[in-house]
């Protein structure tokens, strides 16, 4: 079986869910276009609204603390740079996110929908020439799905859901934990290449099922037990930007 791409996601709130693509264009050194693009900041944070370069995870809303935001259900409408947040199949709000009022609308939701979880109203802040990922350089994640089936076959002993890792670029055909030989390499997906930086770290935010909110699922311990590391996908960055597209060969140089 050829490697290919069986998913490509972006996640355009940082923290809310993902929105699923038949392609996407990449340019060199950056991020998957319009990827944790926004962010809820909370608290103390939320004062400084002129500083959009990267921040660090402390200062938003996210799964790894805000488990319950992964029961929100979120579509963002690149064409009218519009938010759409639906709970249990119903729409609950919408804004435009390039206009003072729509951000509004949208600020409003999530201060009576994270009422109590942090002190002052949440700010919806948008990312200026970066991503708000957990690295400062802008990076494309992989994730092998070999990899999360071994996990759930032979050390979960249940069902784990890619979307837990919440990764750009889902690739099927590889060996299981190919990937943890792939750092320093280069790599070739559709017409693009990528240079294979680092593994993905555990996050709590990993813990969390995507489908419920529920944080169900002990992965550090899992991980470390069953394999003696914390990691699961890679992190790389663009070499050669083009066109990714489901179904692209990806290939090792």
């Amino acid at each position: 079986m050829t490697p290919s791409v069986t998913a490509i996601r972006r996640y355009p709130v940082k923290g809310l869910s993902a929105d699923d693509l038949t392609a996407v264009e990449l340019a060199e050194g950056k991020a998957v276009p319009l990827d944790r693009a926004y962010g809820l900041l909370h608290g103390p944070a939320a004062q400084d609204m002129d500083r959009t370069g990267w921040r660090p995870a402390s200062d938003f809303f996210t799964l790894e603390r805000t488990e319950k935001l992964a029961a929100l259900d979120t579509v963002f409408e690149e064409e009218t740079r519009s938010l759409v947040i639906r709970r249990g199949g119903r729409q609950v709000t919408r804004g435009r996110l390039d206009q003072p009022m729509g951000r509004m609308l949208v600020e409003q939701f999530f201060a009576a929908y994270l009422a109590g979880l942090a002190p002052g109203a949440p700010k919806l802040i948008e990312a200026k020439g970066c991503a708000f990922t957990e690295l400062e350089e802008p990076t494309v994640t992989l994730l092998n799905l070999a990899s999360v089936r071994d996990l759930e076959e032979r050390v979960a002993k249940k069902a784990v859901d890619p979307r837990r890792f919440r990764a750009n670029l889902l690739i099927d055909g590889l060996p299981p934990w190919e990937e943890r030989h792939w750092v320093g390499r280069v790599l070739t997906v559709g017409d693009v290449t990528l240079r294979l930086m680092a593994l993905m770290e555990y996050s709590p935010a990993w813990d969390v099922n995507p489908a419920t909110g529920a944080r169900d699922f002990n992965a550090l311990p899992v991980l470390e037990r069953g394999y003696g590391h914390d990691r699961c996908g890679v992190h790389a960055q663009v070499l050669k930007g083009g066109r990714v597209a489901l179904g692209d060969p990806v290939a090792l140089l």
